[in-house]
């Protein structure tokens, strides 16, 4: 809303220049490269927000007129519900999954355009940062024009596309929350080492015993619901196994030999890894097809419905997991958007140059800072080189993009002809393998120091 407020405040004129001019006169001062990345995460999260109005219902009836929607989609059902899954519900996860791919297609050309823009004197990088009108209006000319794509196999393809390329943005999202947890345990180490170091220990201690308390919680409620005695063997495997996975990962951090070689490794940052893993276990049992192994959060909260038998029920597509799923996208494409250069992980995550960090950090020294008259104004801080990949950046967006959709679709897939809705099996080792890859790239970051000893990890 910040950025939406100063956008509305500048000219006409400004939109079509750069960052900085986007933002001159009404926002505080800072780096053309963070400026940039915030506005075009503002541009993800304005299709974000139209894909969750394509939700609401009322919306249908508009989206109906589109010729082609809703065709053959009348008395659709997902196997395992009592309820009935009518025309409209369809209507919306077509419409999301046309906004998602025009959102899509916009930052996966723009990735290719950003290919080995190394400086902002590259004249590809003007086109970055500035002409936000025009890129604007591109992206929904594409969105738009989605609407029109012939029906055919694009739905199922787009579905497996999305399935592929969520897949690769959970597994960023593993990387930002690696560097996060890291980060978080080294600040309140220091902080603990300078002064008062009771009061941080406290906090140290109580953050972490409240992640292992959460994750034993969840535990026991995923046995209590989401197995039984008889049948349900996978969920009882996934929950399992991420437990003892989870317990290895955090004995191994306290392991003499992994503090001699990283003295700030510790608990914390096991136990953010060990609540993340647990919600990507819920996360995947929530797609099992078997329904009797997948309760909705209403009945498990002993949701009653109050219809009478001569109404229809409709199935609530809405759950705690999507909603989950969504705050923790927006806070990972913010992060990375706000977050700087400075990190060895984010610079790998970002194929960023040690260079860059210099100009990130220390901004220019050529006089290129603004004047007192333009105070308000950003710095371009990218005239020697970029801080951040930005083929990369679009690219993950790109990827942002495709779990959004998903996240917002449930993972459900419609069949060709729309007779039925169902969760698929794929969508399940997808995220359970999510969170396996995630204890392995934690231990990882773990064991390196001591099996590449010729590296600085420092």
């Amino acid at each position: 809303m910040f950025v939406a407020f100063c956008t509305e405040q500048c000219s006409i004129p400004c939109l079509c220049g750069s960052a900085p001019c986007l933002l001159c006169r009404c926002c505080p001062s800072g780096n053309n490269s963070t400026v940039t990345r915030l506005i075009y995460a503002f541009f993800l999260l304005i299709g974000v927000t139209v894909a969750c109005v394509m939700l609401i219902p009322g919306m249908e009836e508009q989206l109906k007129k589109i010729p082609g929607f809703c065709d053959g989609g009348m008395g659709s059902s997902i196997p395992g519900i009592s309820g009935h899954v009518n025309c409209d519900v369809l209507v919306g996860y077509k419409a999301v999954y046309r906004v998602c791919f025009g959102m899509a297609m916009f930052f996966l050309l723009f990735s290719l355009l950003m290919i080995k823009v190394k400086s902002s004197q590259d004249p590809r990088a003007s086109v970055h940062n500035g002409f936000w009108f025009f890129k604007f209006a591109a992206a929904v000319g594409i969105t738009v024009g989605a609407f029109f794509i012939p029906e055919g196999p694009f739905t199922t393809v787009w579905f497996y596309v999305g399935m592929g390329g969520a897949f690769c943005f959970i597994l960023i999202q593993l990387v930002l929350l690696i560097d996060f947890a890291h980060s978080w345990n080294e600040s309140w180490v220091e902080k603990m080492e300078e002064g008062n170091s009771r009061c941080w220990y406290a906090a140290l201690l109580s953050a972490t015993g409240m992640n292992y308390v959460l994750s034993l919680v969840a535990i026991v409620l995923f046995y209590v619901y989401y197995t039984h005695p008889e049948g349900c063997a996978e969920n009882k495997a996934f929950i399992s196994v991420n437990m003892l996975l989870c317990i290895g990962a955090s004995l191994m951090s306290v392991l003499p030999k992994i503090q001699e070689s990283q003295p700030r490794s510790g608990l914390l940052q096991s136990s953010v890894i060990t609540v993340y893993t647990m919600y990507l276990t819920w996360s995947a049992m929530t797609n099992e097809p078997d329904r009797k192994c997948n309760p909705s959060l209403l009945s498990i909260i002993g949701y009653n419905s109050t219809s009478t038998p001569g109404q229809v029920k409709v199935v609530q597509w809405w759950d705690a997991q999507g909603i989950v799923g969504l705050v923790l996208f927006l806070l990972c494409v913010l992060y990375s958007s706000i977050r700087t250069s400075n990190n060895s992980q984010v610079n790998k995550l970002t194929l960023t140059s040690d260079e860059s960090t210099l100009i990130e950090d220390g901004g220019r020294s050529d006089g290129s800072m603004e004047d007192s008259d333009n105070a308000h104004r950003a710095v371009d801080n990218e005239r020697d080189g970029v801080t951040y990949s930005y083929s990369f950046f679009h690219f993950m967006l790109f990827l942002a993009s495709l779990y959004i959709m998903m996240t917002l679709t449930n993972w459900y897939s419609p069949d060709s002809s729309y007779e039925m809705m169902t969760s698929k099996w794929p969508s399940v080792w997808v995220k359970i393998s999510s969170s396996w890859v995630c204890i392995v790239l934690y231990v990882w970051t773990l064991v390196a120091p001591l099996v590449l000893t010729n590296r600085d990890f420092d």
